[in-house]
């Protein structure tokens, strides 16, 4: 591979123009693809094998003027202190407001808080439900407008209004703090690089990929029902590998030019050295994302493959645009070591050449040699120190609660969270989640009997504070039950209270022939929750089985992956600590912007488990594959890891902390899932990248010695032979980059 590599990286060196144009036409065409994409329509939610589903595709096909999928809001009116709803004025405000909200043309229904009951028992609070014939993601402006003017009117008349539901539903914004997060790796990369023009490559590059992968996602938005949340997460991931793979390549670049190397020839061993790697961590990425197919939620899938997608644009740019890039910049990308006049290199030359300077002593070992060395002198404090710390941060994880948002999870500062607490504050807490049992009497032979007996057997259960009479279809052969639970929807008591009345179907399903279904959004939000954890185990052994098999042929060892899968489910439990410390306890919410703290998304945990593992792989091949490189080429075991840290660990910092500032970013976002994972992803780099990469992984090397590159031979004959560490470059074409191809070759041996 790195042969082929290193022929790709010269001929984009040598055609740069055409490669520069075959990138730019690509993001012309995806730009203009998605400037001409019709918007993006209804982003179904379903869980294919769940209860919830089968009741949901079962109104569907039952109740088809439901407009099941269609978006719904809940406008709460509160009387002023010392008034009731009830009270002529207040009524008569009410029954304009509705049937203001009766006349928009997306309109399905609107209930009068007073024929439909909806007031509570002290009388100080009511509501009217709306419910439109489209999604929240599909309705139009004027609509949600129209919404929010009622709301007004009825304000300015003296009553506190406030409006619930997904009628109100937005596309999430990010913020400043995503521009902040690109600003700190540009600083970064200025002074890891020391020059302006070898810091703006792997920015311009990155960008140029994100365009790329987000407008090709823009422009399938409406043909594949591609949600906000697929672009968010191709972005923050997209923009994180882009950078550093760029810098990789780069900074081995600039290395190889240090050694005296034509720039041709050190973009091709660049490419073929660095780019090898590149192409290694970008398929653990790939793996990782594409990966959470296995859980079959498809809107899951669809954020792991888009996601993957933009992972592959990044590598290939990396391979190509980047030795293009370099080969337009000439002489303005220093070697290793030089500083552009810019960053003071200017005054570094004056120095040497008055004699001033401090040419003649001894080279200081860099601050990663001499990192390594201490490592290695002490293996056992440091892998000790760094496991007991990790375990420390891994606690809170214990208490983890998991769940999905709903309007209570909102800050306090919107509408939706405070129509959300004067439902509870007039009926309820429960009544924020309402339960939805559909009963199919199709096969039963008395279905009012049928309907009759779920209704009484469900007041029955515990926890229940109301049922509605059965609503049968227009056949008579299915009907809808709506119970109210006593706790709040995120409950322990709610989710148990659903598994109880699918405990009692079972009952009636024995009595009476008729099938009953728990659905709505409460049920489903636990069904989504089941289905996750069911399927985190599977996923992380399909995932790590997979990347630990690529990193047997990237090392050719067995200890080696093992160690980088277990420091990373030490990285990735202290980040799941951390994020419950952080939104379910409320440690630093403020610091955060937490408002409200609450259960951990249900799909944090397999999403991190996904994402951290192909991230914390990216620095695992990076770091590694230069001590595996300085193994292979004559140096001892201990002695290859002080190699690698001299050479990689100020570009791998360089790389963490850029993709912590560039997660870290949206820490800013409007949506409660987007900036969860931004903290999670950002502290689980911080995590990987400084205790397990920078200090575990070291110590357990120097620990192991040459055990730790050892391969069973017949396990050896048996792997292909992808050349990683650049060895093949040694006969092929060694006299292209120099005018001594001996010295080439002492210096590839070195």
């Amino acid at each position: 591979m790195a042969t082929f590599l290193y022929k790709l990286g010269r001929l984009a060196f040598r055609r740069r123009h055409f490669v520069a144009l075959i990138w730019v036409a690509l993001l012309t065409l995806a730009g203009v693809g998605a400037a001409s994409a019709p918007a993006a329509g209804t982003t179904s939610f379903s869980i294919p094998g769940t209860e919830a589903q089968k009741a949901f595709d079962l109104l569907e096909q039952r109740f088809p003027g439901m407009s099941a999928d269609g978006a719904t809001a809940r406008v709460v009116f509160k009387a002023p202190d010392g008034q009731k709803m009830t009270d002529a004025g207040n009524k008569a405000t009410v029954e304009d407001t509705v049937k203001e909200l009766s006349d928009g043309s997306e309109v399905a229904s609107v209930a009068d808080p007073y024929t439909a009951k909806a007031v509570s028992k002290d009388g100080t609070v009511a509501y009217a439900s709306v419910k439109y014939d489209v999604s929240g993601m599909e309705l139009q402006d004027s609509s949600r407008d129209a919404l929010e003017d009622a709301a007004k009117d009825a304000r300015d008349a003296g009553l506190t209004v406030e409006i619930g539901g997904d009628a109100l539903q937005t596309v999430p914004h990010t913020g400043a703090t995503e521009i902040i997060g690109i600003g700190v790796a540009a600083v970064v990369l200025v002074i890891t690089f020391g020059s302006l023009i070898a810091a703006g490559l792997p920015l311009l590059t990155a960008l140029i990929g994100v365009g790329i992968g987000i407008s090709t996602i823009t422009a399938l938005a409406s043909a594949l029902e591609l949600g906000s949340m697929t672009s968010t997460l191709a972005m923050m991931i997209g923009l994180a590998v882009g950078i550093d793979y760029a810098l990789f390549i780069v900074s081995r670049y600039r290395a190889e030019l240090a050694e005296g190397r034509e720039r041709e020839e050190a973009a091709g061993r660049a490419v073929g050295t660095a780019g090898s790697a590149v192409v290694f961590a970008g398929l653990t990425v790939v793996i990782a994302l594409v990966g959470l197919s296995v859980v079959n939620i498809p809107m899951l899938t669809k954020m792991g493959i888009a996601a993957a997608g933009t992972v592959v644009i990044a590598v290939l740019i990396a391979l190509t645009m980047i030795p293009a890039l370099l080969g337009y910049a000439g002489k303005k990308v220093q070697p290793a070591g030089k500083k552009s006049r810019w960053m003071g290199g200017n005054r570094a030359a004056k120095k040497a050449a008055s004699g001033t300077g401090e040419a003649d002593r001894p080279a200081k070992p860099n601050l990663g040699t001499r990192w390594a060395s201490f490592v290695v002198r002490r293996p056992i404090a440091i892998l000790l120190l760094g496991v007991v710390g990790l375990g420390a941060a891994a606690i809170p994880a214990s208490s983890l609660e998991l769940g999905l948002g709903d309007d209570g999870s909102q800050p306090t500062s919107t509408t939706q969270r405070r129509a959300y607490d004067l439902l509870s504050d007039g009926f309820g807490p429960g009544f924020n989640g309402p339960l939805m049992v559909v009963v199919d009497a199709k096969g039963s032979g008395d279905p009012d009997a049928a309907f009759k007996q779920v209704g009484d057997d469900i007041k029955g259960i515990k926890n229940v504070v109301a049922v509605t009479p059965a609503a049968p279809n227009k056949a008579g052969d299915t009907a809808t039950i709506t119970v109210i639970p006593d706790a709040k929807p995120s409950s322990v008591t709610t989710e148990d209270l659903v598994h109880a009345i699918r405990d009692k179907g079972a009952e009636v399903k024995a009595d009476t022939d008729a099938t009953v279904l728990v659905t709505g959004s409460t049920a489903m939000n636990i069904d989504v929750s089941e289905k996750l954890n069911d399927a985190l185990l599977p996923y992380l052994a399909l995932v790590v089985g997979l990347a630990f098999l690529l990193l047997i042929v990237v090392f050719r060892s067995v200890l080696v992956p093992l160690k980088a899968a277990l420091g990373f489910l030490l990285s990735v439990m202290a980040a799941l600590g951390a994020v419950v410390a952080v939104f379910q306890w409320g440690w630093f919410a403020g610091l955060m912007g937490v408002e409200e703290t609450g259960p951990v998304m249900s799909m944090m945990p397999i999403f991190m488990v996904g994402v951290v593992f192909g991230l914390a792989m990216d620095y695992e091949v990076f770091l590694v594959t230069r001590m595996r490189e300085a193994y292979v080429h004559g140096e001892k075991p201990s002695q290859a890891v002080v190699t690698g840290f001299k050479h990689g660990a100020r570009v791998v910092s360089a790389a963490a902390v850029i993709m912590m500032a560039v997660f870290a970013g949206f820490i800013g976002s409007s949506e409660s899932m987007v900036k969860m994972i931004g903290f999670g992803l950002a502290i689980a780099v911080f995590f990987d990248a400084f205790i397990v990469r920078m200090a575990i992984v070291p110590a357990v090397l120097a620990l192991l010695g040459k055990k730790a590159w050892w391969l069973p031979k017949w396990l050896d004959r048996a792997l292909p032979n992808v050349d990683v560490e650049g060895e093949g470059l040694r006969t092929d074409a060694e006299s292209k980059g120099s005018e001594d191809p001996d010295e080439d070759r002492a210096l590839v041996r070195a």
